[in-house]
């Protein structure tokens, strides 16, 4: 398959919103989020993401007839970060960057953020406003689903003030979403989140896809 040449041009394209990153290893007090927020994290498995120790997987896209991908070994506690492309490995701890790391850090929370999104929900809390809707229309299927609007600070982060638009059923497992740079009106993309599957009690999209050709999914997943 072709490799992608411009690794860097695609995180400018689909580094989105992974704003802030807060601590995922740090202890959430739910009593204090939106009930929403929590249903979705838990219908995902987040009760069990404190078992979690380390998590493997490789990020792919395929678009235009090009194929681009990255593996990574995250080990949760710790925060060290190993990267491999065709080109390079790098290992690093995301407590202490340097303008290298940064760059590759970078690009681990934008591909983190596509897979553990339902997570994210619960870790940038803070860094939101949200609205919940219980009737609206997913773009892609026109199916009834509820919808969980969310629209980020607009101060940090990569790409701060961004929306995205969350269609779930009533169990709470997410089907498709929208992403709207800088909260405007019209979508600047959109796709599915099918393919799900469970790893230790953590149940994850492996898919992700729309009617233009584009398609992002893991493989190699691995949850320790």
């Amino acid at each position: 398959m072709k490799k992608s040449i411009g690794i860097i041009l695609f995180v400018s394209l689909f580094l989105m919103s992974y704003n802030t990153d807060k601590k995922e290893t740090k202890n959430i007090n739910l009593e204090q989020k939106s009930s929403i927020l929590e249903n979705i994290a838990l219908a995902n498995g987040f009760k069990n993401w404190k078992n979690v120790k380390e998590i493997q997987f490789t990020f792919n896209v395929d678009r235009a007839g090009n194929h681009t991908e990255r593996s990574w070994i995250w080990n949760t506690k710790t925060n060290d970060v190993t990267s491999k492309t065709d080109k390079e490995t790098i290992s690093y701890n995301r407590g202490s960057l340097t303008d290298e790391t940064s760059k590759t850090n970078a690009k681990f929370i934008n591909d983190k953020f596509w897979l553990l999104v339902p997570f994210q929900l619960k870790w940038d809390a803070e860094n939101f406003t949200h609205i919940h809707t219980k009737k609206a229309t997913a773009p892609i299927s026109n199916k009834s689903m509820q919808k969980l609007t969310i629209v980020y600070g607009n101060e940090g982060g990569y790409t701060p003030g961004d929306a995205y638009d969350l269609y779930f059923g009533d169990d709470y497992m997410l089907k498709e979403w929208v992403f709207r740079k800088g909260n405007q009106k019209e979508p600047s993309m959109v796709t599915t989140w099918e393919d799900y599957t469970e790893i230790n009690g953590i149940k994850l999209a492996q898919t992700h896809k729309n009617n233009d050709g584009f398609k992002l999914y893991f493989t190699d997943l691995v949850i320790k």
